[in-house]
């Protein structure tokens, strides 16, 4: 896999430039694919509204098995759009990559640590803002840092840093992975004939894979993200 990077400043903030392009053209297919999915809307769907219309009882059902109460319809369409874009994330770079010069400007964004550490980094806020919605700022602190007991405080704050980096890990691991793995059967492609015929049953095998994997790494991330948010929100 090219581990070249294209690096800009703005404002004295660096962006990777790869990362930025790949992200941004990941949430406008996500975009784009609901957008055209959800014109003409039926009373009988079919088709592509059957589609858009499972996937979102799909999320909807992530959120009703961690907040199963009226709470929860305030997190359906965080879930749904979540999920979108997370599982498009993983699937870019399967469809295509764009190098040029050695530097990588078209890949999957969550096969960056700086992408992944950023999705579970605006989740872990957005969990904390709305236990402090929820309860204000003292039943907020006493509902998840010292439930069930305050001893465990220690334990608790702990526990935060561990979530949001096993959170953003778990996806960068698996989905860098495989696009390392895809990199190592494309150089095989072009070691000769042999090589090539070689790797056609491994590519089309691993890229099943991998778009099984994305699909896990999306759905565990949403719900691990709905189990962030109830933790919050919900009274221990």
């Amino acid at each position: 896999m090219n581990e070249g990077a294209k690096v800009i400043t703005l404002l004295g903030i660096p962006f990777d430039v790869g990362n930025c392009l790949s992200g941004l053209l990941a949430a406008t297919i996500a975009f784009l694919l609901v957008f055209i999915f959800s014109r003409n809307i039926q009373m009988k769907p079919k088709g592509k509204q059957n589609a858009l219309e499972w996937l979102i009882d799909f999320t909807n059902n992530i959120v009703k098995a961690n907040i199963p109460d009226q709470q929860g319809r305030n997190y359906q369409l965080f879930a749904f759009t979540l999920f979108i874009l997370v599982f498009m994330s993983n699937q870019i770079g399967l469809i295509f990559q764009f190098s040029v010069g050695g530097v990588t400007y078209v890949k999957s964004p969550t096969a960056s640590p700086m992408t992944t550490l950023t999705l579970a980094f605006l989740v872990m806020v957005i969990s904390h803002f709305l236990g402090v919605t929820r309860f204000g700022f003292k039943g907020y602190v006493k509902n998840t840092f010292l439930s069930p007991m305050p001893a465990l405080f220690p334990i608790q704050l702990l526990e935060q840093f561990t979530n949001f980096l096993t959170l953003a890990l778990r996806l960068y691991g698996n989905i860098f992975a495989g696009e390392v793995l895809l990199t190592q059967i494309g150089a095989l492609a072009k070691g000769g004939t042999f090589g090539f015929i070689g790797s056609i049953p491994l590519d089309m095998i691993w890229q099943g894979f991998s778009v099984f994997i994305g699909s896990i790494q999306a759905y565990v991330f949403v719900i691990l993200t709905m189990l962030y948010i109830s933790q919050k929100v919900e009274k221990e």
